[in-house]
C-alpha cells in the first residue's frame, strides 16, 4: 500500500465497501469467503485499486481498498458484485440453490461505502484553517 502515482495526480484515496448478501441470508461459508476476497482482490487490481483487507460473516463482507481518484466506484463496485456472483453461483451452486431457489442472486442491491483517511475530519479542517492565506 502506498501513494499512487498516475499521469495527472498523486493520490492516496481508500474506501471501506460492505456488501450483504440477497435477504441477508446467513450463506458465506468460510471457502465462500475466500473466493470472494481472492476474485475481488483480481477484480481491483484490474482496475488499478489494491485491496488492503477484507473480511466476512455468512451474511455480510468487508473490503478496505484504495483506488485512483477517476475510478468511479459504483462501477467498480457493480464489477465487484458481478464478478463474485458468477463464480460462487458456479463453484457453490448447490448451496447457493438451497438458499436462493434456484435465482443466480447473491447480493443485495444496496451497499454501504465510506472514504477513509489517515487523519480526522476535524484535523484536516483545522489543518485548512491554519493555512496562511494573504490579506
Amino acid at each position: 500500500m502506498s501513494v499512487k502515482v498516475s499521469a495527472r495526480a498523486i493520490s492516496d484515496i481508500k474506501a471501506h465497501l460492505v456488501l450483504v448478501s440477497k435477504y441477508r441470508k446467513k450463506v458465506f461459508t468460510d471457502e465462500m469467503l475466500t473466493t470472494i476476497e481472492v476474485v475481488m482482490n483480481k477484480n481491483l487490481e484490474k482496475n488499478g485499486c489494491e485491496l488492503i483487507e477484507f473480511n466476512g460473516e455468512p451474511d455480510h463482507v468487508h473490503l478496505l481498498f484504495q483506488y485512483l481518484p477517476q475510478q468511479q466506484l459504483s462501477k467498480l463496485v457493480n464489477s465487484m458484485k458481478t464478478a463474485t456472483s458468477r463464480v460462487l453461483s458456479k463453484q457453490f451452486e448447490s448451496e447457493l440453490k438451497q438458499v436462493y431457489w434456484g435465482k443466480k442472486v447473491v447480493w443485495s442491491s444496496s451497499y454501504y461505502i465510506s472514504s477513509c483517511g489517515g487523519v480526522t475530519v476535524d484535523r484536516l479542517k483545522e489543518y485548512i484553517e491554519e493555512q496562511d492565506r494573504p490579506d
